[in-house]
């Protein structure tokens, strides 16, 4: 196993970073919290014109057709700098989605118009008092049309399509996909407020027309499969996040001084620093080993769980840890660290919970044959 990333990779990574720099800087992403958009129009273009929204589609419907390695490099950058944008919604779950189980003429009429940003596709799966799993998807599908409620849609208003998860049986896993117009009839938004400020939204389908995905009970599956793919990105996200954060912080306890010293001087911060510069190493190889097992064709359904509980965890940690440390003002919104602390919690519990992902970790050792 190699985790050395090439030169070519290291080349994307400082173009994403000069891009997040010029595009969607911290001033930016304050602009855009609670905005009912979301993202910034001159930064999804540039990512488009860059090829970033189709990184992971493969070049015969437009694509870059790159690996999870660079799928990585490039998410590691975006937590960084904690770009907003519809990219993971779009262009890695629905475009996933939509390569695992559209049909040839939806493959061919939306996987190109993703890659090229000129669409977007929001997946609509979370229901109110639900769980992650598939009995947590209660809206039903039943002749032709959709109705239900799904909660905590990431940017629905921009969206031209829904990708929704829809009840089809009885049976637990008789979940699935749909696409729905965004301005259909029959299909209302209304925003939620979340603790990093994001743009959500309430979705409520009242008989709207639906155009399946794939097979009727097969949409689980898929699902599961195509968010295996998306926490190690995710994983990557707070890596990059909880990287940055280490790193401000270190230079806060350089700069700041008390009783004639830095502060990162005394014993009880230095050791707080060094606990969590060694969480954060560890967190970031976890993560590299699952991009680089998917890459190379192997079995993640063990070192995906892991990277994202992982690295949330790790980047949870470290930030509530650096609120302590940059003390009453890191809570103030003055300062950047709070931007952090509330995206690291929220990443945590969204996406697949800690939770959740013990459980799956748990179901790959109990299952393993003695």
């Amino acid at each position: 196993m190699d985790l050395d990333f090439t030169d070519e990779q290291e080349m994307l990574r400082e173009m994403v970073r000069g891009l997040c720099a010029d595009q969607a800087s911290l001033t930016v992403v304050r602009e855009m919290e609670d905005d009912p958009v979301g993202y910034p129009a001159s930064f999804w273009q540039q990512l488009a014109a860059l090829d970033l929204c189709g990184l992971l589609i493969p070049e015969e419907y437009g694509g870059s057709g790159m690996t999870m390695l660079e799928g990585v490099v490039v998410y590691e950058e975006l937590g960084r700098s904690l770009a907003p944008s519809p990219h993971f919604a779009s262009c890695v779950l629905s475009a996933g989605a939509l390569l695992a189980a559209g049909s040839d003429d939806q493959k061919r009429a939306l996987l190109p118009a993703i890659a090229d940003g000129s669409t977007i596709v929001a997946p609509a799966w979370l229901e109110p008092e639900s769980g992650f799993g598939p009995l947590g998807v209660q809206a039903r599908h039943d002749g032709g049309t959709i109705s239900g409620t799904k909660w905590h849609v990431p940017f629905a208003q921009a969206a031209d399509k829904l990708l929704v998860l829809a009840r089809t049986g009885d049976a637990p896993t008789d979940v699935g996909l749909f696409l729905v117009d965004r301005d259909a009839a029959g299909v209302t938004l209304s925003q939620q407020t979340t603790i990093a400020s994001s743009t959500q939204f309430a979705v409520t389908f009242d008989g709207a027309a639906a155009e399946p995905v794939g097979e009727l009970t097969g949409g689980w599956s898929v699902w599961h499969n195509v968010m295996l793919d998306g926490i190690i990105l995710l994983a990557a996200q707070a890596s990059g996040g909880a990287e940055h954060a280490l790193d401000i912080t270190v230079q806060y306890s350089k700069d700041r001084f008390q009783f004639g010293k830095p502060i990162g001087a005394f014993q009880s911060i230095s050791h707080y620093l060094a606990d969590a510069a060694t969480r954060v190493d560890g967190a970031r190889t976890v993560v590299h080993e699952a991009a680089w097992a998917r890459s190379t064709g192997r079995d993640t359904s063990r070192l995906a769980p892991m990277a994202k509980l992982v690295a949330c965890d790790t980047y949870r940690d470290l930030t509530a840890m650096a609120q302590q440390v940059w003390g009453g003002v890191g809570f103030t919104v003055e300062y950047d660290i709070q931007l952090y602390f509330r995206r690291a919690k929220q990443l945590q519990i969204t996406w697949w919970d800690t939770r959740y992902l013990e459980e799956l970790v748990a179901a790959s050792v109990l299952d393993e044959p003695a």
